[in-house]
């Protein structure tokens, strides 16, 4: 399915004594990826929770290759997993500026309804996109 490529920059925040990225920051770098997915569809994630949409992520699932270093640029490859349902499922690949993998990642995210709180069916505005 469409793919999506978001490049990030590594701050010296985000890694920890030993200048390797905490763990921990990976699941915001594919917040990041993510959101821009969308964005490059014209779906505004903002948008989408005004309309009574939430997207909250239900399962997050981290392979780590080689650690990512302060001052790298990242490069994340979001791709769409299947036609989206109740569930929509993203798969990420993180290198770093040298071409090398660094992580696989997948995040499994549902829709609910705001008004509800209960799961929902992906709205058909974004089906149209795909």
């Amino acid at each position: 399915m469409r793919n999506h490529i978001t490049f990030l920059k590594v701050r010296y925040s985000e890694t920890d004594q030993m200048g390797f990225v905490h763990h921990s920051n990976y699941a915001q770098y594919l917040e990041v990826a993510r959101l821009e997915w969308l964005d490059s569809l014209g779906i505004s994630y903002k948008w989408m929770e005004e309309h009574g949409v939430m997207l909250p992520v239900y399962n997050l699932q981290t392979t780590f290759k080689k650690s990512a270093l302060f001052d790298d640029t990242l490069k994340i490859v979001t791709s769409l997993r299947a036609t989206p349902t109740v569930r929509i499922t993203f798969d990420y690949e993180v290198f770093n500026q040298d071409g090398d993998l660094l992580t696989i990642a997948s995040t499994e995210l549902i829709f609910i309804n705001t008004e509800t709180g209960r799961p929902m069916r992906c709205p058909q505005y974004i089906l149209d996109k795909l």
